[in-house]
């Protein structure tokens, strides 16, 4: 029995990714994504303008004059979300955490994949698969991912994304499109992405909270990670602010270059920000390019 609570957030949820799904990114998911090939839809007679190579040469002769044969693009999809639940997720300092924006950007992408049709699978990953749900269609099956991912007790804290990815270039066998939901404060998963950019659209979400980049000046701070509970006393001055701000800086760069090298998309959220808007900017331009 799930409590009160947390009910009424998998409502509030619904409530608000579904109406971005179905009026705000109409349209927008369908053009963005392509399906798996073309299947057959119908034979017509040729008209001018048709490429030759679609005649069909045994109904063109029993009818003694050209036909065509007609495809379409072969729509249904699955959709992976691979979802970081690691320590540093519960981290946030605005209105919500890295893990509850990180619920509300999976639901409006599983809410916009059911309305085309598509499976929507899930795998929940620490430094370890914390939970795997298979790809699935149906509104029940989004409220599920919603509900897996808000009640998530995961029982490590440290993050294996390399292992997420491996865990799912063995259990899918068709092509997907995979979307990494993670804050990417890890390494290490250079190749697994390479062999997941190989077989399928990988699409990474990094999620990252202002006090990642930049401290106050308050001056002697005790600190504790997130992943492996380590405290420490710690200076919160000018200079260590803007050496955060340099590391910062430093690690976007690296995981452009990296996702840019597999040719994989990057999505960047702000912990505590409706997702909405950067996930139209993103379909917007992925559906330009193609």
């Amino acid at each position: 029995m799930l409590p009160t609570d947390l009910l009424r957030t998998i409502r509030q949820i619904e409530i608000r990714t579904d109406h971005l799904a179905n009026d705000v990114f109409a349209g927008a998911y369908q053009s963005t994504f392509k399906g798996q090939g073309m299947e057959f839809a119908e034979v017509r007679e040729y008209q001018a303008g048709d490429d030759a190579r679609t005649i069909d040469w045994r109904v063109s002769a029993r009818a003694g004059r050209p036909y065509v044969r007609k495809y379409v693009e072969e729509r249904e999809l699955t959709v992976m979300l691979l979802v970081d639940a690691s320590g540093s997720m519960d981290f946030g300092t605005a209105q919500a955490t890295k893990a509850e924006t990180t619920a509300e950007a999976a639901a409006t992408l599983a809410f916009s994949a059911i309305r085309n049709n598509d499976k929507v699978g899930l795998l929940i990953f620490t430094d370890g698969v914390e939970c795997y749900v298979p790809p699935r269609k149906g509104r029940r099956q989004v409220l599920r991912v919603i509900r897996e991912i808000l009640y998530a007790k995961p029982a490590r804290r440290q993050t294996d994304l390399a292992q997420a990815l491996e865990y799912v270039n063995h259990v899918l066998t068709r092509r997907a499109i995979v979307f990494v939901i993670s804050d990417f404060l890890t390494g290490g998963y250079a190749k697994p992405l390479q062999v997941a950019s190989r077989r399928h659209d990988v699409v990474c979400l990094r999620l990252e909270d202002p006090r990642e980049a930049t401290v106050p000046p308050v001056g002697l701070f005790e600190l504790e990670d997130a992943e492996t509970g380590e405290r420490r006393i710690v200076d919160l001055s000018a200079s260590l602010d803007e050496t955060m701000r340099f590391q910062a800086t430093q690690r976007k760069g690296q995981l452009k270059q990296t996702l840019a090298r597999y040719q994989a998309d990057l999505i960047e959220l702000q912990a505590g920000q409706p997702p909405a808007e950067p996930l139209m900017a993103f379909f917007q331009r992925r559906a330009r390019r193609r």
